[in-house]
C-alpha cells in the first residue's frame, strides 16, 4: 500500500503536468506578437511538430523503458522532459528578437514538453491505480480532473503575469513546480503494487505459462484497432484546434488579450468538467450515447464559431466553453471502448490511441499555418473543422457498434512490470 505522500504526490504531478502542457498555446498571442517572437502563423504551427513526434515515440516506448529502467525513472524522466521545455522557453525570452537562435530554442523546447508528456502521463495514472486499488476509477477520475485543472489554469496565469508586465511568469511558475515535485519525488520510493485486474477473456488458443507473455506481445494488430486509430486522429485535430487556435481566432474578434485567455481558459475548463460530469451521470446518461452525440455538438460548435460576427467575444467565449463539452468525453470513451473490445491487445491501445490523437495533434497544429499562409482565414478553418467533427461522429457508430457502455469512463491503467523498480 502506498503512503499518503507518494499519492498525494502524484496527484501533483497531474496539476503540474496540465499546467506544463498548455503553457505555448497560452502563450500564442506572446509569440505571435510583432514586438515580441513575432512568429507567422506557419511557424507558430510547426512549432509543435517536435511536440508530437516525441509525444508518440515516448507514448510507444514507456512500457519498455519502464521494464528496463523501472517505473520511478521513467516518471522522473518524464518531469525532467517538462522542466527543461519551460527552461528553454525562459531562455528564449532573451533573444525573442533574434529569430535564427529564439525559433530553434523553442522547437527544442516543445521537443522536451512531447517527451515529459509522453512519459509522465502514463506513469501517473498508472501510479495512481496501483495506490488506490479498492477506487481505481475513482483515483484516475481524480487525477484526470487535476489534470484537466492544470491545462484550465495555464491561461489564467498567463493574463495575470501580462497584466503585471511579466508574461514570462508561467513558465518561471511551472519550472519551480517542476523543481519541487522532482526533488520530493525522488525522495519517495514509489513502489506500485498491481491493482487486482478482472480475468481477461482469452484469446483462442492462448495458452497459459511463463511463454504467454510474449505470445501476447507478438500479437498481431487487429484491423478493427484501426478504426479507434481514425477516430483519435479526428478527436486530435477537434480538440487542437480549440487548444491551440482559439485565442488566435479570438483576435478576430476584436477580444482583448484577458478575454481571449478566458476563452482557452473555459475550454479546457468544460473539457475537464464534462470529463467529471459524463462519468458522474452515467448511471442515467449511458456513455455510449454521449459518445454518439458530442462529435454533433462540436461540429455545431465549430459551425458557430465559423460565423461568428466580428466584435462579439462574448459570444466566442461561449463558444469555445461549448467546444470543451464537445471534446470531453471522447478520447477517454475511445480508450476505454478500445480496451474491452480489442481485448487480445488490451495493454496497448491506450498507448497507441494517445499516439495517433497525437497525430492529428500534429495536423491541426501544424496544418493551419499554411492554411492561413494561403489566405484562408482563421474562421474558415474552424468552419472546415465543422466537416471533421461530423465525421468523427459518424465513425463513433464503427467504434462503439453494438457495443455496451464502457465499465467506466475513464480507462483503468493497464498493469505493467514497467512499474517494478529494479526490473
Amino acid at each position: 500500500m502506498s503512503s499518503r505522500a507518494e499519492s498525494q504526490t502524484i496527484y501533483a504531478a497531474g496539476l503540474v503536468q496540465g499546467i506544463a502542457l498548455v503553457t505555448f498555446p497560452a502563450a500564442s498571442t506572446i509569440l505571435t506578437a510583432p514586438g515580441s517572437y513575432a512568429l507567422s502563423s506557419g511557424q507558430y504551427g510547426a512549432m509543435f511538430i517536435p511536440q508530437v513526434i516525441t509525444a508518440v515515440t515516448t507514448s510507444l516506448l514507456g512500457a519498455g523503458l519502464g521494464r528496463r529502467f523501472g517505473g520511478k525513472q521513467v516518471y522522473l524522466a518524464g518531469l525532467a522532459g517538462d522542466l527543461a521545455a519551460m527552461v528553454l522557453l525562459i531562455v528564449s525570452h532573451f533573444v525573442a528578437t533574434d529569430h535564427a537562435i529564439a525559433y530553434p530554442l523553442l522547437l527544442a523546447a516543445t521537443a522536451c514538453l512531447g517527451a515529459g508528456f509522453g512519459l509522465t502521463v502514463p506513469s501517473i495514472n498508472t501510479f495512481t491505480a496501483a495506490f488506490h486499488p479498492a477506487a481505481v476509477d475513482r483515483s484516475v477520475l481524480v487525477l484526470n480532473a487535476l489534470l484537466g485543472l492544470g491545462t484550465a489554469l495555464a491561461p489564467v496565469f498567463v493574463t495575470v503575469f501580462v497584466s503585471l508586465g511579466f508574461w514570462l511568469g508561467l513558465p518561471v511558475l511551472a519550472a519551480s513546480l517542476l523543481v519541487i515535485l522532482f526533488v520530493v519525488s525522488l525522495r519517495l520510493p514509489l513502489r506500485a503494487e498491481p491493482a487486482a485486474r478482472p480475468a481477461q477473456p482469452a484469446s483462442p488458443g492462448a495458452a497459459a505459462g511463463p511463454g504467454a507473455a510474449a505470445r501476447r506481445a507478438r500479437t498481431p494488430v487487429p484491423a478493427q484497432f484501426w478504426v479507434f486509430a481514425g477516430f483519435a486522429v479526428l478527436y486530435g485535430f477537434c480538440e487542437t484546434m480549440n487548444g491551440n487556435w482559439s485565442q488566435l481566432d479570438m483576435e478576430s474578434l476584436r477580444a482583448s488579450a484577458t478575454q481571449a485567455s478566458l476563452a482557452l481558459t473555459v475550454f479546457w475548463a468544460m473539457t475537464t468538467a464534462g470529463r467529471v460530469l459524463f462519468a458522474v451521470i452515467a448511471r442515467w446518461f449511458p456513455s455510449r450515447l454521449a459518445y454518439h452525440l458530442l462529435p454533433f455538438l462540436l461540429a455545431g460548435v465549430f459551425a458557430l464559431i465559423a460565423a461568428l460576427p466580428s466584435g462579439q467575444p462574448g459570444l466566442g467565449i461561449l463558444a469555445f466553453a461549448l467546444a470543451g463539452l464537445g471534446c470531453s468525453a471522447l478520447l477517454p470513451l475511445t480508450i476505454s471502448f478500445g480496451q474491452e473490445k480489442l481485448t487480445a491487445v488490451s495493454g496497448g491501445v491506450a498507448g497507441g490511441v494517445i499516439a495517433f490523437y497525437q497525430l492529428g495533434y500534429g495536423i491541426a497544429a501544424f496544418g493551419t499555418g499554411p492554411l492561413r499562409s494561403a489566405g484562408i482565414t482563421l474562421p474558415a478553418v474552424f468552419g472546415i473543422s465543422a466537416a471533421v467533427a461530423a465525421a468523427m461522429g459518424l465513425l463513433s457508430f464503427a467504434v462503439a457498434h453494438h457495443r455496451p457502455s464502457p465499465a467506466s469512463l475513464h480507462p483503468r491503467p493497464t498493469w505493467s512490470p514497467a512499474l517494478q523498480p529494479g526490473e
